[in-house]
């Protein structure tokens, strides 16, 4: 199929772009052609959130998760500095300029900041108030009201450096008691169903790189198997830095996340299936589903932009030794599915990497899915150590698992850890120390002696190595008293449980309904 401009629904109307490079961003393009400058370039690499706008899309037939879908759009926030222009083909583009209204009237969001005195310099005010608006647009829809921790929680991948958020909060609570100013969504969705196509989207401009998008599994193998050279694109949350900060050409990019069924989620033979393609906001919602401990490790794990935009697929596939999906996903024993034209082979996530940010993928080769056994009985934690608490860069992230009979013998142990090695790996030696042995303290210290001499971390601006070993030391003691068969029940439980409630309430009653 030949190359064509990109097209997307922007300012009430379909665009077409057709004169810029395939890494040409969201936000630059926002500001230099679209001359809307409301959008504000603050770090350039997706940390800040001054960028922040909203992304609209048709609800996928073979998607499955929990975003929320508004008048027939999901709609999601996003870093416009590190989202790449072509990515926006077949979606609606929303920016702080989408909520002016005709009477020059504030829309509720931007007047709550007002009232709430909520801006100082203002420069961040634009990224708050489009991720208030996805906010107010879920809410005002449901008629449900945010509690002040899920409007937090909502707000994480957004910075301000003068106000503090206590008004920005404020202001939060306040919009939904305003008038209502509800999105007219209809424009868009029948602009979008106009645009829908399964065939393969291919731009390749004039001065040069071509970015290719699948709309289908079967296509999309086929291309990969075609050009094993293209770099793989999903969310950009790493891929974008390489242009921002490193000045990087990547002439052959090849996009994932058109194809639905990569983004599918289900449980099948036992398994949880998280696909390639699913955002990691869907990908950790479903495991915490499951495994209520990992609920902190979600909300921690990076800002809500960057949990919808990028995947659990690429955080795995790109193997960070700081990434936090692999140690947690070690620790549930998870495997990939790896796939090169219509062969699929599956394989350990434990014996995926062979270096530093090198893994088992031969030419051609993709992962298409992880796959989570459910049947596991073992107590399972997940521990993030960073020096912000919010939206920062693991300096050590531990997923742990540890089963035990009846009597309190150790059957099995999954210690893995990231920001060791120069891959995330399992702590093998600790892992024997206890494994048939009582889960007891005599064998906690057999195993922080073991997991000492396992590793030689380096040290760097996040953390010394003597730190990194001697929290990773830490961690395994923290392990033994949360799940101890001295602790009564209900204490080993209540810190999991406390977590639930406050940070996730929404999650708890769909547990606990019939």
């Amino acid at each position: 199929m030949p190359s064509r401009p990109i097209r997307f629904f922007h300012r009430g109307a379909v665009v077409e772009v057709d004169d810029v490079a395939p890494t040409r961003t969201v936000l630059d393009w926002l500001r230099e052609q679209a001359r809307c400058t409301g959008t504000k370039e603050g770090c350039n690499e997706g940390d800040c959130g001054a960028c922040t706008v909203v992304i609209g899309e048709l609800p996928g037939k073979a998607t499955a998760g929990t975003s929320e879908v508004v008048g027939g759009l999901r709609l999601t926030t996003a870093n416009a500095c590190i989202q790449f222009l072509p990515a926006l083909d077949g979606k609606v583009l929303f920016t702080v300029e989408d909520l002016k209204r005709g009477d020059d009237a504030l829309h509720p969001v931007q007047q709550a900041m007002v009232d709430c005195h909520a801006s100082q310099c203002g420069f961040c005010t634009p990224g708050f108030v489009m991720s208030l608006w996805a906010v107010y647009e879920h809410y005002a829809a449901s008629g449900e009201r945010p509690t002040r921790q899920e409007l937090a929680d909502e707000l994480s991948g957004n910075l301000c450096r003068c106000t503090g958020y206590r008004p920005i909060l404020d202001a939060g609570e306040r919009m939904l008691d305003l008038p209502a100013d509800r999105l007219d969504t209809a424009p868009a969705v029948a602009a979008l169903e106009a645009m829908a196509s399964r065939e393969t989207f291919r731009y390749a401009p004039a001065g040069g790189g071509e970015f290719v998008a699948p709309r289908t599994l079967e296509a999309f193998a086929a291309e990969r198997l075609a050009r094993p050279e293209a770099r793989i694109l999903a969310g950009a949350t790493d891929i974008g830095l390489w242009v921002n900060k490193m000045f990087r050409n990547l002439p052959s990019l090849l996009y994932i996340g058109g194809v639905d069924e990569l983004k599918r989620i289900e449980e099948r033979e036992g398994r949880l299936s998280i696909g390639a393609a699913a955002s990691l906001e869907e990908g950790w919602r479903a495991l915490v589903a499951r495994w209520p401990s990992l609920v902190d490790v979600w909300l921690r794990f990076a800002g809500v932009p960057l949990r919808h935009t990028g995947t659990m697929g690429g955080n795995v596939a790109n193997g960070s030794p700081i990434g936090d999906s692999a140690p947690v996903l070690m620790a549930l024993e998870a495997s990939l599915v790896l796939r090169r034209g219509e062969r699929v082979r599956r394989l350990a996530l434990a014996d995926f990497y062979t270096g530093y940010m090198q893994n088992r993928l031969g030419p051609g080769e993709f992962v298409q899915a992880i796959e989570v056994p459910l049947d596991a009985r073992a107590a399972v934690r997940a521990y993030k150590i960073s020096k912000r608490f919010d939206c920062d860069i693991s300096a050590l992230c531990a997923g742990l698992a540890i089963e035990l009979d009846g009597a309190g013998i150790v059957l099995a142990a999954r210690f893995a850890f990231g920001g060791m090695a120069a891959t995330v790996k399992r702590a093998s030696a600790a892992e024997a120390a206890v494994v048939g042995t009582p889960w007891d303290e005599a064998a906690v210290a057999t195993a922080q002696h073991a997991l000492a001499g396992e590793f030689a971390p380096l040290s760097d601006m996040r953390a010394s190595a003597g730190y990194r070993t001697q929290v990773a030391m830490n961690l395994l003691r923290r392990l033994w008293l949360e799940t101890r068969r001295e602790a009564p029940l209900a204490e080993r439980e209540t810190s999991v449980w406390s977590a639930m409630q406050h940070v996730a309430p929404r999650l708890v009653a769909a547990r606990e309904a019939p």
